[in-house]
């Protein structure tokens, strides 16, 4: 195997499970390497804003000067985008590397399997260990307490908003969810908690293990006006700064955590307010409430649970008044369907349900009964397709161009569209 796509495929039928959770065998297969990794690391978890939090702490610490690298994940269209180093995508080769580097150390002595996440997430790691860094910043796959990036003691911890999804590996509460998020913690060493009602379990597991725990409201505090917000915590303060790049108003919130752990890491890796400043102007990151400009209006996101959904229908309504609004949506079967289809319908005036290419997907037939049953026939219409790229390409057919079409459900669902590339929209050819 000597490209990329041979790996892929080699590491997905390696194991029974796509998830199995627990850290024993990757983290034997990691002291068979003799993984390190030779500078601080923040370790992002929680349901909902994780990859913007690490998109900020990105950005900031680029711009003032370190040398970074970001592991998150899924990917929307190349694996390549799970690790960014200096802000750019791994070169497959690099990864080849890597991937090769956990087969001779998986199968020395007694073979170990490992799902295709454990073993991409080594080979991910086992080049961030080869590589000169100043800051490692990794987001959770799935939970924390178990999952591969766990291996990895962390100088910060990160959890950022808490809510119901993957419960059938998480448990059914936001407590019990809790437990695995807090998973993340040292003891000694800080960890922020963004979520502004954070599960009482995050909270016992910091008192109890010892963590240096920064709570919002707490420990650290956000204000703001329309124009600019201001953050104190701890010593420092920060006044008059701009909203992120990023769009929607959750993201002051990811943003106010972003900073806590920027100053919870002033000894380790300072930062100026001109970076901050910087940082949160020029932060980017696709599929996250991404708005493409054109006629009719395109936006993209990934908004795959309750929780997200509500945030993305509370930003679509913000956006003002738009003729019609057209959805293109995929999701997989075991996302709890009700509530994300009823707390953004209000805002949607045709659907268009589509297939995605992933066994775990609900079919566009099986949403569209699930919208069908809280919404008898009336004013609104729905359409099924094979593929997001079609269904995208049948909205824009029907749109007027003061219209809105919406893509979101899955990372499958926008990173379908994005990886037939975008349509063009009345004249205007878009690639991003």
């Amino acid at each position: 195997m000597n490209n990329l796509p041979d790996w892929l495929a080699y590491c997905e039928q390696l194991h029974p499970k796509n998830i199995d959770m627990g850290l024993d065998r990757v983290r034997e297969v990691a002291t068979r390497m003799g993984l390190a990794l030779k500078c601080p690391v923040i370790t992002v978890a929680g349901t909902n804003g994780k990859g913007s939090t690490c998109a900020m702490l990105e950005s900031i610490y680029l711009q003032a000067g370190y040398r970074t690298a970001v592991y998150s994940s899924p990917h929307l269209v190349h694996f390549e985008e799970r690790l960014r180093l200096q802000g750019q995508p791994v070169q497959a080769d690099a990864l080849v590397a890597g991937f090769a580097a956990v087969e001779a150390a998986r199968t020395s002595g007694e073979a170990i399997s490992l799902t295709y996440f454990e073993f991409s997430t080594l080979a991910i790691l086992d080049v961030v260990g080869r590589t000169a860094l100043d800051v490692v910043i990794l987001e959770v796959g799935l939970g924390g307490r178990l999952d591969a990036v766990n291996i990895i003691d962390p100088d910060c911890a990160v959890i950022t908003s808490i809510d119901l999804d993957h419960m059938e590996f998480l448990g059914n509460d936001r407590e019990a969810i809790g437990r695995e998020k807090a998973g993340i913690m040292r003891a000694g060493r800080p960890v922020v908690v963004s979520d502004p009602v954070p599960p009482q379990s995050v909270l016992d597991h910091a008192q109890r293990i010892g963590a240096d725990l920064w709570r919002v409201g707490q420990d650290f505090n956000v204000a703001g006006d329309p124009q600019q917000w201001n953050w104190a915590g701890r010593g420092r303060r920060y006044s008059g700064l701009a909203y992120p790049a990023l769009r929607g108003a959750n993201q002051l919130v990811n943003a106010s955590g972003v900073l806590a752990a920027l100053t919870a890491m002033r000894e380790l890796l300072p930062v100026t307010a001109q970076a901050i400043r910087n940082g949160l102007a020029f932060v980017e990151f696709a599929g996250r409430f991404q708005i493409i400009a054109g006629k009719p209006m395109l936006v993209l996101d990934v908004a795959h649970n309750p929780h997200s959904v509500a945030a993305l229908a509370a930003n679509l309504d913000a956006m003002g008044y738009f003729a019609c609004t057209h959805a293109v949506f995929g999701a997989m079967a075991d996302k709890d369907l009700a509530p994300m289809l009823a707390r953004i319908n209000p805002v949607i005036d045709r659907w268009y349900f589509t297939d995605l290419p992933t066994p775990r997907a609900a079919t566009a037939a099986d949403l569209q009964s699930r919208w069908l049953a809280q919404n008898p026939p009336s004013g609104a219409r729905s359409a099924l397709f094979a593929e997001p790229a079609a269904a995208l390409a049948a909205a824009v057919a029907a749109a007027d161009p003061a219209d809105r079409i919406v893509v979101f459900g899955s990372f499958y669902t926008v990173g379908g569209v994005m990886q037939q590339g975008l349509p063009r929209l009345h004249g205007e050819h878009l690639s991003s």
